[in-house]
């Protein structure tokens, strides 16, 4: 286990958001910590995403999202605000995986991403089961 933002995330002694990733901690353990801390994770793995269309597939089935989930960015953003469809008795973790090259093919796509996280990371801040998406690097 590490001393680092996510643990202390975990334990509820600092606030959820989108965190920077932990020192000298894989993508596995993070998620074996969450997990092990009693938080629900899902795994949003980009690999092969190269556009809009793919990605809210990515994120439909990653993400288990509910049947209502339009496929566009207010249907992301309501569902990320909204999340009665993700029980959760301590948090949620969302880790993204092979984010780079889809950043890279579609900048202005993945900023928009990056911010509907960061709004709903704020929106569950303070509450008894937090949000926390991670940008996995390993």
């Amino acid at each position: 286990m590490t001393d680092d933002r996510l643990t202390q995330v975990l334990k509820g002694n600092a606030s959820a958001g989108v965190l920077s990733w932990p020192a000298g901690m894989t993508a596995d353990a993070a998620l074996r910590e969450a997990r092990d801390a009693g938080w629900e994770t899902a795994v949003l793995d980009l690999s092969g995403v190269s556009d809009k269309a793919g990605l809210m597939r990515a994120c439909a089935v990653a993400l288990r999202l509910p049947d209502w989930f339009g496929a566009n960015w207010d249907a992301l953003a309501d569902c990320l605000s909204d999340l009665e469809w993700w029980p959760a008795q301590r948090g949620r973790l969302i880790l993204v995986r092979n984010w780079q090259a889809y950043a890279t093919v579609r900048p202005e796509e993945w900023g928009i991403l990056q911010e509907l996280f960061a709004d709903a990371a704020a929106r569950w801040r303070d509450s008894e089961t937090g949000l926390v998406v991670l940008m996995a690097l390993d």
